[in-house]
């Protein structure tokens, strides 16, 4: 590589450290992308000055990863670190037009959510009534039942005060992201759940802390305690792979769905501020109508 673009490449990774103050991991991503990038404009096309760049070499280039098998996650990626150094170079002076300009990123594949199928959510029941009466097992019940009849994020839940409760109106009120309220409502037999863990509680533990869950040490459950517990309990009742708190959330939502819960209802419960958000949800939804009609229909 010349050693100019090698000077625009340290002006640029200095500006990233100094002054956007970035993390060493993403200058160095940073770095690399744009070595790797200048290297193949020497072999590929002679290219010695910056300005000689031309948005036909950069496709080019994205083109050559992308036939070695680069994902379209690691492609965004470094069409990102490319525009952010063109920007950089037209506000320096490196440059009087990026070549970036016509460069579109490609679109990233969403993938769909991973839930508890309902035969396994229902044997996770049985799991967790097998369990001996300790502190540990009864956080693990309230954890997975209030997660998979509310949809609640694990912020929330760990969050969630005595006084959000709501047993005569059979609800729950939920503060979720920007401090947005919402209203869930519950069963009676969650509710009674709730009640005989509140009860237990009360006599167990001085009070300290307002929220509802607890530790077997009376203190305010976190994060990572909860994440735990509810990856023993998926882990021993269902077949999935992956088994964390958001799991049970997509359950709570996927079951809706598949049981004619209107979108923007599944929307409201969750919180989500966009319906595009939600809209993931109908992917199980229509894979669920085609295994119905294939079985069903004469002709499926």
């Amino acid at each position: 590589m010349p050693v100019s673009e090698r000077q625009y490449i340290q002006t640029f990774t200095d500006y990233l450290k100094f002054e956007k103050r970035y993390s060493a991991h993403t200058i160095a991503s940073y770095s690399n992308d744009l070595i790797s990038f200048f290297d193949f404009l020497e072999t590929s096309y002679g290219v010695q000055q910056i300005r000689e760049v031309q948005s036909v070499m950069v496709r080019s280039w994205l083109a050559e990863l992308k036939e070695k098998g680069m994902t379209g996650v690691t492609l965004n990626r470094k069409i990102s670190s490319l525009k952010s150094f063109f920007k950089f170079q037209l506000k320096s002076g490196g440059v009087e037009q990026s070549p970036m300009g016509q460069i579109i990123s490609p679109k990233k594949g969403r993938r769909l959510p991973v839930f508890v199928k309902e035969e396994e959510a229902r044997s996770l029941n049985t799991v967790l009534q097998s369990g001996a009466e300790d502190w540990k097992s009864l956080n693990a019940r309230m954890l997975v039942g209030i997660f998979y009849a509310t949809g609640m994020r694990l912020s929330e839940l760990i969050g969630l005060k005595d006084q959000q409760i709501d047993p005569d109106r059979e609800q729950i009120k939920v503060l979720g992201k920007g401090n947005k309220e919402r209203v869930i409502p519950v069963s009676r037999e969650l509710l009674d759940l709730i009640r005989t863990y509140q009860a237990l509680r009360n006599k167990e533990f001085a009070r300290t802390e307002e929220t509802l869950l607890v530790t077997e040490k009376g203190k305010k459950m976190y994060p990572r305690y909860a994440w735990k517990l509810v990856n023993q309990v998926l882990g021993a009742g269902s077949s999935l792979d992956k088994r964390s708190p958001h799991v049970l959330r997509h359950s709570f939502a996927t079951h809706l769905m598949n049981h004619g819960a209107d979108l923007n209802a599944v929307k409201e419960l969750l919180g989500h501020s966009s319906l595009a958000a939600t809209q993931v949800y109908t992917h199980t939804t229509i894979e669920k109508l085609k295994d119905i009609h294939k079985k069903a229909h004469p002709r499926g």
